[in-house]
């Protein structure tokens, strides 16, 4: 569908004449009819103009193979103007992304990690030449974790106070102003050869991490050994969630800029919808899980109810969706 066939299609759904479109825009009826017999269209600002009196996205309005079946509107009567992100806006936020991944990766690695200390002097005060004290090894291995996991907080506390203001990246439906989506895009195609890399590394780490531990546990080392491996399993981990979050960060923040993926403008309509569903949801399994577990006091199966509720609502999420798409 064309543009001129857009504009004359939104312009009747929202029950208006010519003249009515033209003295919103500030432009003459003649140039309404233009635009929508295809004579002439309209100017970059006006098209920004239309999408926002609409309530759709320009690349609705400007790519010709989106049909009214691909309507999505973006708000819906009393709403708000749609929200516009500024290329200082847009930057500022990719930057900032990238610092906070520095921090926040090391972060939870750290979180991780930090038992490891724990886990190893334990071993060695139970070994039978033990000259560290048993109390001791707990003593410093708690006090190594707390020290890890307090640095870790509090980083996560710092980091992300920044960052709270571009929240609503995830939830509402913006519009870039013109050129940005071409600047993220360009951004995104450059990082996507190191977000691959660092995803399979990372998957490769974690089935790496498991091999140590299992070898010495079915060859019968000692108690001491498989600490060290489970350590080594820990580190391992914790290299690969590094991986993850470092590239992961910067990839998702493409495709919230880009109202992509798990960000896109329909994800976040049907996020809305189920929101409210999801928190009665989940209350109503939890009462059930307790109530049935109390009753018959078999807590090793009544935790089926978990999986089968998480699949249960996989398929009112999609239902929801295949609902929302159809309208």
């Amino acid at each position: 569908m064309i543009l001129a066939d857009k504009i004359s299609l939104l312009r009747k759904k929202s029950g208006w004449s010519q003249e009515d479109l033209a003295e919103q825009l500030n432009v003459s009826r003649q140039s309404i009819s233009k635009w929508e017999s295809a004579v002439s269209i309209p100017d970059l600002d006006k098209i920004i103009k239309l999408s926002q009196i609409f309530g759709v996205t320009t690349d609705y309005l400007l790519k010709d193979d989106q049909g009214e079946e691909d309507l999505v509107f973006i708000k819906s009567e009393g709403d708000s103007a749609m929200r516009k992100i500024t290329l200082e806006e847009a930057s500022t936020y990719m930057e900032l992304v990238q610092k906070s991944s520095r921090r926040i990766a090391p972060a939870v690695s750290a979180c991780i990690v930090s038992p490891i200390v724990l886990l190893y002097l334990l071993g060695l005060s139970q070994a039978p030449d033990a000259v560290l004290p048993h109390g001791a090894a707990l003593g410093i291995g708690l006090i190594v974790l707390l020290v890890l996991i307090t640095g870790a907080v509090a980083t996560f506390i710092t980091t992300g106070i920044p960052l709270e203001k571009y929240q609503f990246l995830e939830k509402e439906v913006f519009e870039l102003e013109y050129g940005i989506s071409g600047l993220v895009q360009e951004k995104k195609a450059k990082h996507e050869p190191t977000f691959i890399k660092g995803i399979v590394l990372g998957v490769i780490l974690c089935i790496v991490s498991v091999i140590p531990l299992v070898t010495v546990s079915v060859l019968g080392y000692s108690q001491l050994t498989v600490l060290l491996c489970l350590d080594l399993l820990l580190i391992i981990v914790s290299a690969a969630v590094f991986l993850f979050i470092r590239v992961g960060m910067i990839h998702d923040s493409y495709q919230k800029l880009l109202q992509t993926g798990d960000y896109s403008i329909e994800r976040k309509i049907i996020s809305k919808k189920i929101g409210p569903v999801a928190g009665i949801y989940w209350c109503m399994v939890a009462a059930a899980y307790l109530l049935l577990s109390f009753l018959t006091m078999k807590w090793g199966r009544t935790w089926i109810i978990w999986p089968c509720a998480g699949v249960l609502f996989g398929a009112i999420t999609v239902f929801l969706s295949q609902k929302n798409s159809k309208k």
